[in-house]
């Protein structure tokens, strides 16, 4: 089917989708998704047939005029055509069973009369043997039964049965979609609002794919908010909704095609006001996730794993901001990047702290100071004996942290230089054999070590905090304690809940995590 879009704001003609079977609709809260679907509607004429399992299993005092050919439209001519039985249903999920029931009955009533007349009919397959079927596939535990006419439920391996009225929302909501969707028109174009309500996100694939597959002569259009769900769907056409301007009735929208290789982290953040920033780590337990949202409250926090891919979807984001008009940035830990690898990414949007990692960050002395304050501890006592145990740790170690960053420059260089092109395999052995000395790891190590040593004496401890990768730091310079907090995990989360105020130490923690990234807000 073809698809005309409504209305454009700038004046050109409306994008027309061809042979669409998939549609989505996203865009932000307030952007008019609701009113571009409904315009969508008045273009399809006869062929829209709009379903919704929140306004189907509830009842409203807003009573419109229903759409030829939709479940309300159904129910009320069946009533018509049996002025002897009026049935008082009110809820869109009780007219479209009532409907089911009725259909039930003229089929079985029309096999009967074949029958009775002598006539060979197959026992008719009726609709509400297909919903039952279809549900019984996304719900393979459970168990419907007919019993005096009524359906009942039940639930593999129990004896207690139920009726339709004891389902769960999301239970009912599959039952109605799968009903709904039978009665659609042919050829129709089926508009579901908000095809995520009520349904656990496990079972939404399998029920909107068993559906597409059970009318392939319909186009589905989704108006949504799960963006797991849009990139699920295989031949889907996305379309973004920007804006709404109610005095000419148009929009600002865009249609995304898979040619774009947009992925779910873009889809997520369309309808974002603010500029975006990816970091590294997941949004459930990384330090990451929790921190970076109370220092940069003026971004959309994208968390995406390992730094490669804040890097690369950095790149990708920005290739396409004429397409989607969002700032966009990305947080890596410097680790053992040297300052050349570190102004290369900077000069690519990416932020990287002057820190080695991001637990570093909590050890900067103008978080600690700040941290005793609130703690109402001398922050001249805490933090010099905190600089003291961490200089002592990295004395200890410095070799060996000398020896790490070594490997990494050594393994970027090597990957940098072997990927030249080689015409033959020996100018490949003898690239590789001269690498040993261009790279000269005995030099640099002795160069790092020389470097370290200086830190050492001069008690630099914002030079160590940026070479210095120690996991066990927080636990080991027992800042914890001297700051009054049991553990180490205690101290982060006293960090967190300073920053989630607005009081004086939170903006100096703030301010110095920020500086640390070369952000200066003066």
């Amino acid at each position: 089917m073809d698809i005309r879009l409504p209305k454009r704001i700038d004046g050109k003609q409306p994008e027309v989708l061809q042979e669409s079977k998939q549609i989505t609709i996203i865009g932000t809260n307030g952007a008019g998704k609701s009113r571009f679907c409904s315009a969508l509607v008045e273009e399809l004429g006869d062929k829209a047939y709009r379903i919704s399992a929140l306004k189907a299993l509830f009842t409203t005092s807003v009573k419109a005029e229903p759409l030829k050919g939709s479940i309300e439209d159904l129910f009320n001519r069946m009533n018509a055509a049996n002025p002897q039985v009026k049935n008082l249903a009110e809820t869109e999920f009780d007219k479209l069973f009532y409907v089911m029931f009725n259909d039930e009955v003229r089929e079985l009533m029309n096999f009967k009369a074949h029958r009775l007349m002598g006539e060979q009919m197959e026992f008719p397959k009726t609709k509400l043997d297909i919903t039952v079927k279809k549900w019984q596939e996304v719900f393979p535990k459970n168990k419907v039964l007919r019993e005096n006419g009524k359906l009942m439920f039940a639930t593999e391996g129990y004896e207690d049965k139920y009726p339709l009225l004891r389902l769960s929302d999301g239970e009912k909501s599959v039952l109605y979609y799968i009903g709904a969707v039978l009665y659609a028109m042919p050829d129709a174009a089926i508009l579901v609002d908000d095809p995520e309500t009520f349904i656990h996100s496990s079972i939404m694939r399998t029920l909107w794919n068993v559906l597409e597959q059970l009318r392939p002569d319909c186009t589905f259009i989704y108006n949504t908010h799960d963006v797991g769900f849009a990139t699920s769907r295989i031949d889907n056409q996305c379309v973004w909704v920007r804006e709404f301007d109610p005095e000419s009735m148009a929009w600002d929208y865009e249609v995304m095609t898979s040619s774009r290789d947009l992925d779910t982290a873009l889809l997520d953040l369309l309808g974002s006001r603010k500029p975006v920033l990816f970091i590294e780590g997941d949004d459930k337990h990384s330090i990451d996730a929790k921190l970076y949202p109370l220092i940069f409250p003026e971004y959309t926090i994208k968390p995406l794993g390992s730094c490669n891919k804040v890097i690369e979807t950095v790149r990708s984001f920005g290739d396409l901001q004429n397409f989607h008009q969002l700032d966009s940035r990305g947080i890596v830990d410097r680790d053992r990047r040297s300052d050349e690898e570190v102004e290369y990414l900077r000069k690519k949007n990416i932020l990287v702290p002057d820190v080695a990692e991001i637990e570093n960050l909590f050890m900067l002395e103008g978080v600690i100071r700040a941290v005793a304050r609130n703690k109402r501890r001398n922050e001249n006592i805490v933090f010099p004996k905190v600089k003291k145990r961490v200089i002592d740790m990295f004395t200890r170690e410095l070799k060996q942290q000398a020896l790490q960053h070594v490997r990494h420059r050594v393994k970027h260089d090597v990957e940098l230089r072997i990927d030249m092109k080689f015409r033959t395999i020996s100018a490949l052995e003898e690239h590789m054999i001269e690498l040993v000395s261009e790279i000269n790891p005995r030099g640099l190590y002795d160069q790092l070590c020389r470097e370290f040593h200086a830190y050492e004496d001069n008690e630099d401890y914002a030079s160590i905090l940026r070479v210095y990768n120690q996991k066990q730091m927080l636990n080991d310079s027992n800042v914890a304690t001297l700051c009054g907090f049991k553990s180490k995990d205690d101290y982060i989360r006293g960090v967190l809940n300073i920053l989630k105020n607005s009081s004086e130490n939170a903006e100096a923690i703030r301010r110095c995590i920020k500086e640390c990234f070369g952000i200066n807000e003066a």
